[in-house]
């Protein structure tokens, strides 16, 4: 873990970019963007795409470490290069940007309120990639849709263990237990799940340190004793479907969290824009998600 980065992470202004949508969300990401299915035919031809996009996106002047402090790849981003160099290495070394990488496999099916994290067979092979790749953290994600506080122990309990496999690998771990923003529950759900990471946070040995990524709360400050805590290196917020302008107005009234905003950050991005329209669209989107984040 460089020095310089974990700094960055702790008091840098600004946001983390979320680039990660897999394979299952990758054909929605195009089509956002304007590219339909029958432009594609294979898997290859479709992460071909989506890298081409990705590296639109990073290699744009609007996308700057004046305002984005940090970037989370998919895997395959992770292997791919930039102008000639693996991509996490262009975002430190080009950008300033420190690295994240995704290394879930996706989401169990529902149990307890709750979606688990697929088992992560791999996760060893990952993490070692990962340091070859030089990158910094990890990024792992399970979803709460219910009040169920089994549900809610079982998730924060498997992000935690698999948070110190990640520790223990010398990565940073993004700790995403995310709540569905339209549950009816929402509100008690992020109650218990406060305590529960409350509770491991607690545990942590000195020098542990941890992420987290959490839905933009019903009350605002919920987080803040999470914010402050000595092992939590910084605490950002996912925009989890709300619009980019809803996202930021609910980011605002909460201290100290910033944002991890994905499809908030590139809704109004094209393949069709010209570099003009396209580097004016992405630097509007940066701009507003700074300006909520550093409030």
């Amino acid at each position: 873990m460089q020095q310089s980065q974990l700094e960055k992470m702790k008091n840098g202004n600004g946001f983390i970019a979320a680039l990660d949508q897999s394979g299952g969300s990758t054909p929605k990401a195009l089509a956002l963007y304007g590219v339909s299915e029958d432009q594609y035919t294979t898997n290859n031809e479709m992460f071909d795409l989506v890298h081409e996009m990705r590296t639109r996106i990073i290699t744009s002047p609007a996308f700057d470490s004046d305002r984005i402090i940090g970037a989370i790849l998919f895997e395959q981003t992770m292997d791919r290069e930039i102008e000639g160099m693996y991509t996490g290495d262009y975002l430190a070394e080009k950008k300033g940007v420190v690295p994240f990488l995704k290394v879930d496999k996706g989401l169990a099916d529902e149990s307890n309120g709750v979606q688990l994290m697929k088992p992560i067979d791999d996760l060893d092979d990952k993490l070692k990639r990962a340091n070859e790749r030089h990158i910094f953290g990890t990024k792992l994600r399970s979803v709460i849709k219910e009040a169920n506080p089994e549900g809610i122990k079982a998730v924060v309990d498997q992000q935690f263990e698999i948070g110190k496999q990640i520790i223990a690998a010398g990565l940073v771990p993004i700790i995403e237990p995310e709540v569905d923003i339209n549950s009816p529950e929402k509100e008690k759900c992020e109650e218990l799940l406060k305590a529960e990471i409350r509770s491991y946070l607690d545990q942590l040995g000195q020098d542990d340190q941890v992420m987290l990524k959490l839905s933009i709360p019903t009350v605002a400050n919920l987080y803040k004793e999470l914010i402050e805590h000595p092992n939590v290196v910084r605490v950002v917020a996912l925009s989890g479907g709300y619009s980019r302008d809803e996202a930021n107005e609910k980011l605002k009234e909460n201290n100290g969290l910033i944002a991890s905003f994905s499809r908030a950050l590139t809704q109004d991005l094209n393949v069709n824009q010209t570099e003009e329209e396209f580097n004016k669209a992405l630097g509007d989107a940066v701009d507003s998600i700074y300006q909520a984040s550093i409030k």
